[in-house]
């Protein structure tokens, strides 16, 4: 793999192990992963270090860490062709965001919005870890000295952070770390909730009718879509504004067929939403049967999962070793091997 990636960039880009994979993650993240494996080195992590900011059963973070790699490899992450790593098997994290901390203004944290979110939701159990988590999250990417942050629009905040201590080490002591740049991709990047279409969906909303999980059974995927939220019109046509429903019902068939919105707007002109709710369920269906299949056969196989793990961990570590190298070497810290 290294002769064959050598010259190309390098992508990094993670997430917690926390629970099912919901199509607006399969749509506006992981697809795109699987996508670019072919073109970029990739390093894809699984990061249970940041999932302990939060009360947590140390037994479901093991379970869900097994989860969310099958779910990964079902939706095009192939261990042959990219770098999937569990982030506390792989020394340097910490290191490198504890070095990083020590340069990064203590009010540029207080501000992150995700920050204050998180704060208000668990303020009985409010720790440092939540306010560090942006400086362990850039450590994440500039460990691996990545091009290319494939981030959601909610990340942008914590990827500019990146950006800036990147820059300021590069300032302090020497040139060291590449200059991340965010990539945002367009189709399908904002997934609305089914219930409520002004919400992105989510796995943590309350009316799980409106959330559709890329391993939920076809009979469960078309009752969810059937009883989305639209509007009193009849008329099929992309307005978020007034048919916020409908639209997250377009956008959704869009990412799936390539279709544009004035192709499916022509394709159902004078059919009701029953009918357009229909074939948005056929789509869906129809474009998870392999992520569904696939996920089954990879979760009841610990052994094909530890291996992925292990491979992808083993060639991050080579990597965060070289980059640690050099920055225990610019900071000061001294290495008698």
């Amino acid at each position: 793999m290294e002769n064959s990636t050598e010259q190309k960039k390098v992508v990094m880009t993670a997430a917690q192990p926390t629970g099912k994979l919901h199509l607006g993650n399969y749509l506006g993240a992981v697809k795109n992963w699987g996508e670019m494996i072919e073109n970029y080195e990739c390093y894809f992590g699984i990061v249970d270090m940041h999932a302990i900011t939060v009360p947590y059963v140390p037994a479901d973070l093991k379970r869900n860490v097994y989860d969310c790699a099958a779910q990964y490899m079902a939706c095009g992450l192939n261990p042959e062709k990219c770098n999937l790593f569990l982030q506390s098997m792989v020394k340097g994290h910490a290191d490198l965001s504890w070095i990083l901390g020590c340069i990064c203004p203590l009010g540029a944290l207080e501000r992150m919005t995700q920050y204050k979110d998180k704060a208000k939701k668990h303020k009985e159990a409010l720790n440092s870890g939540l306010l560090y988590y942006p400086v362990l999250m850039a450590s994440d990417i500039l460990i691996y000295n990545a091009d290319l942050v494939p981030v959601g629009e909610d990340q942008k905040q914590h990827i500019e952070l990146t950006r800036d201590l990147a820059q300021k080490f590069n300032n302090t002591y020497s040139p060291t770390f590449k200059i991340p740049e965010p990539y945002i991709p367009k189709t399908g990047a904002r997934i609305m909730s089914l219930q409520s279409p002004e919400s992105k969906m989510s796995k943590s909303d309350t009316n799980q009718n409106g959330t559709l999980y890329i391993t939920d059974e076809p009979n469960v995927l078309r009752k969810k879509i059937m009883s989305a939220v639209t509007d009193s019109d009849s008329c099929v046509r992309f307005d978020p504004s007034t048919k916020a429903g409908i639209s997250n019902l377009m956008g959704i068939m869009a990412a799936f067929t390539k279709k544009t919105y004035a192709e499916i707007e022509n394709e159902f002109a004078g059919k009701g939403y029953g009918d357009f709710k229909s074939a948005v369920a056929d789509v869906v269906i129809e474009g998870l049967a392999d992520v569904r299949a696939k996920y089954k056969e990879f979760s009841t196989d610990k052994s094909l999962i530890e291996s992925a793990l292990k491979k992808g961990s083993m060639a991050a570590q080579r990597r965060v070793n070289k980059m640690m190298s050099k920055v225990y070497r610019k900071v000061g810290f001294m290495n008698f091997e």
